[in-house]
């Protein structure tokens, strides 16, 4: 039997609201509705977003399409190798007619941050970004402020290799929940791009369809998700199983399976179910997992890449086989 950790009526209020948000981003993103929907997703799951391909694209694009989907406060960071840390969380600064410092907040402090280039930046900034991104705080000078909930890092992220950036540290890319990729457009979305762009159109004149409030609802709903035993047995041991692959020197974190667990609850709710099935973890996996996996130099010499050795362990996991009582 399912608990009473949601309600079937949340639920189906959930996967309305998701299918609402979908349609309204997909309005201006046009033929990139999978990717569309897995960003949907870790926004409703309150997870950090990394947006990766060649420039172009509508990396930057996607970010602005999603924040201008709800009414939340927004705040968007060009990242450059000039960029300080205190631009990014704010800084101290001594108020003479108080005879105090007061704290003059950074451009963290929004519900949504939109991170463009965030590789173009040093590694010194970069890292200014993970006490905030994992526990939704920044401290300074000793100080701790906390930042708005819900509190969400929409990145975009050129190729390593692309002049002028920097790797992201291990530890930033674990912070991510999805990290996913553009592609170029096929044939007819690329003609609808040229159509609507043409016309002068932007992501800012979407109308907002959804509010700060229902999001911080969304996301309690899919905490509320129910997952079975099975089905967390069989999440563990794919997590582990990429600890134990040669061709890797570092798998996925428990912070990583706490992100796929998450995420799959969104998903089921997405679909109107109040319960996670082994599907919703493998539909998800590859963008929740293989940004967590660090090849071995010589596996890649060899050929081998992330999503090919997870899409492995997908096939090779036995899935659970699981019986649902509602």
């Amino acid at each position: 039997m399912i608990g009473t950790e949601v309600t079937t009526d949340r639920v189906e209020w959930f996967a309305s609201t998701y299918h609402r948000l979908v349609e309204n981003v997909a309005s201006f993103i046009r033929g990139k509705d999978d990717v569309v929907r897995r960003a949907v997703l870790c926004l409703c799951a309150e997870g950090h977003l990394l947006v990766e391909d060649v420039p172009g694209v509508g990396k930057t694009s996607l970010a602005r399409a999603l924040s201008s989907s709800f009414d939340g406060t927004t705040r968007r960071i060009q990242f450059t190798p000039d960029l300080l840390p205190s631009d990014v969380l704010g800084v101290q600064v001594y108020d003479a007619t108080r005879g105090e410092f007061t704290f003059h907040q950074g451009a963290v402090f929004a519900n949504i941050v939109i991170g463009d280039e965030i590789n173009r930046a040093s590694p010194k900034t970069q890292s200014a970004l993970l006490e905030c991104m994992e526990e939704r705080q920044v401290t300074v000078d000793g100080v701790p402020y906390a930042v708005p909930r819900p509190f969400i890092v929409l990145a975009t992220l050129n190729p390593t290799g692309d002049g002028g950036t920097y790797a992201l540290p291990e530890a930033q890319v674990d912070r991510f929940l999805m990290r996913v990729s553009m592609g170029y457009p096929d044939h007819q979305a690329e003609v609808e791009i040229l159509t609507s762009r043409a016309g002068g159109r932007t992501p800012e004149q979407l109308e907002p369809v959804m509010t700060t409030q229902d999001l911080v609802a969304m996301i309690a709903v899919a905490q509320q998700v129910h997952a079975a035993p099975a089905v967390l047995d069989y999440l563990v041991t794919l997590v582990k199983a990429t600890r134990t692959l040669p061709e890797l020197e570092l798998g996925v974190s428990p912070r990583g399976g706490l992100g796929l667990l998450l995420a799959a609850r969104a998903r089921a709710a997405s679909e109107g179910r109040p319960f996670v099935t082994a599907q919703d973890v493998k539909a998800l996996a590859p963008a929740v997992l293989a940004h967590r996996l660090v090849l071995r130099a010589d596996a890649e010499l060899q050929g081998h890449t992330a999503a090919g050795l997870l899409e492995g362990l997908l096939q090779s996991v036995p899935v659970p086989h699981q019986r649902v009582e509602v």
